[in-house]
Formats: C-alpha cells, structure tokens, sequence
C-alpha cells in the first residue's frame, strides 16, 4: 500500500480546511438534520479525498459522510469523514478532524485522523503500531478508569437512548476521574489512542466517524467493542451504533458499566 500517498492526500485536504476557515462564511451552512449540518468546506473536503485515495489505490471504493458512496463487496474501501466536528469548525471551537480509514474486505488495515486545531497527524496500518507525527502510541500500561478521563459524544439528533445514556453517564462520574466531551468522536478516539484519554464511549455513530479511531485505539494496543463487548468484526463494528474503548485496564472497567446501563431490561 502507498501508506506515504495516502498521508499526503489526508494532509493536502485538511490544511486546505485549515485555510478555509480563516475566511469561513457561516452563512453557508446547511441543516441536513436535526442539530446535523454540512458547509460547501465538507462536500468539497470529501470530493478532494475521494479524488486523491481513489487515484492512490485504483479500484477502491468509497462510504463518505456527504454522500460519496461506491461501496465494493470485498474489496477494498474508504471509509471518509471529510470534517469530523462540523458544529466545532463552524464556531471556531478546535477540535476538528479529518478522519480516513481503508477497509479491505472486512478487516480495517490503515487509518487517519489529522486533528486540525493543534495540526497533529494520527496514523495506523494494521500488524505496524499507532503513531503521531511518527511518534510510536503505546496505551498498554495506560491508567485505570479510576484514575484516568472518559470521553464521550452527548446525544445531539436522536434521543431515544436518552435514559440509558444518563445512566451510563452517571456511572462514569463515579468511576474515572472527570468526564469530556469535545465534540469530535474521530478526535476522541486519537487522544484515547495517545493516552490522553483513559475511556471512551458513545451511542449513535456512524462508521465514518469511529473507522479510522478503532483501528488507532487498536494499534496503540487498546481494546474497543460495542458496548456489550459482542464478538463483532470490524465490518459489523463500524456499523454497529455504539462504541466503548480504552486502554486494557479502563476498558474491562467501562465496557461493564455500558453492559448495564445499555442491555437491555
């Protein structure tokens, strides 16, 4: 694979984000759903990668989050959040990503997510590590739940888990040592993947905004399920609505506290 084109291509698109927002017209800014919204930055963010990924690996397909869609059964596919963090970048309110993964049948075999507001470029291929900037990502020996942060994403469009999120919730204010939420699920998961954070979970994903994430928390040497721990690979992971990671020692922790609050009565 040419892991160095496909960098460059998440790289050349997320400092052209970079430039747009200098000049950033709020005013348009549309509302695909309730509290979802897209700008002309993540439409033409989305059509710069598929161009760029697509003419690195010829033949792939493509499942993006503004639309861009040429799923391939079997074969290999990108996975594509052009701007993981739209309502941050349209306040001005750091972080936001881009955020890539490559499928490859149902195995995710290489990653990106290039945090915007501090520049930093998280990357992984499957069997070779996690890293920033070149930097090896170890979360192995990463802190308890007791003593570490937990990320998460508040539900913002849809509210029928509304309970058994607040339950969740409430069991983390117990468990770890503080609760954040930034507001970029791609980004969450990088920090989590540099130990920064110690746990993550959230309900209501989409695959394009956890692909990338997943498969760095992994490298790193993280663990990540849906909240009920089930035996799902990556292809149903993605799909599956909900994520819970952390390091080794935090996930045995909060993957039990989501088990509860989330299984059902």
């Amino acid at each position: 694979m040419s892991n160095l084109l496909f960098t460059q291509a998440v790289r050349e698109v997320g400092d052209w984000i970079r430039s747009e927002r200098r000049e950033f017209n709020a005013n348009k800014v549309e509302t695909k759903a309730l509290n979802s919204l897209v700008s002309y930055v993540d439409q033409q963010a989305e059509l710069m990668l598929i161009e760029r990924l697509t003419t690195a690996l010829p033949g792939s397909g493509v499942l993006g989050e503004e639309g861009g869609s040429n799923w391939i059964e079997g074969g290999s596919n990108w996975i594509i959040d052009p701007l993981d963090g739209t309502t941050n970048f349209i306040h001005d309110l750091p972080p936001y990503a881009v955020s890539v993964a490559l499928m490859r049948g149902r195995d995710l075999v290489w990653a990106a997510v290039y945090e915007l507001g501090q520049g930093r470029m998280f990357t992984a291929e499957l069997g070779s590590g996690a890293f920033c900037d070149g930097r090896l990502l170890d979360v192995r020996q990463g802190a308890p739940l007791r003593d570490g942060l937990v990320a998460t994403g508040f539900p913002y469009h849809e509210f029928s888990h509304m309970p058994q999120y607040l339950k969740a919730l409430q069991a983390c204010f117990r468990a770890a040592r503080g609760i954040r939420r930034f507001g970029s699920a791609a980004t969450d998961l990088a920090w989590l993947a540099d130990g920064r954070f110690q746990g993550f979970f959230e309900h209501g994903l989409a695959p394009w905004d956890v692909a990338a994430g997943i498969l760095l928390v992994r490298e790193a040497g993280g663990t990540v399920s849906d909240f009920f721990a089930s035996d799902l690979d990556d292809y149903d992971l993605v799909r599956s609505g909900s994520i819970t990671a952390g390091n080794p020692s935090a996930y045995r922790d909060l993957v039990s506290l989501t088990t509860d609050s989330f299984l059902p009565t």
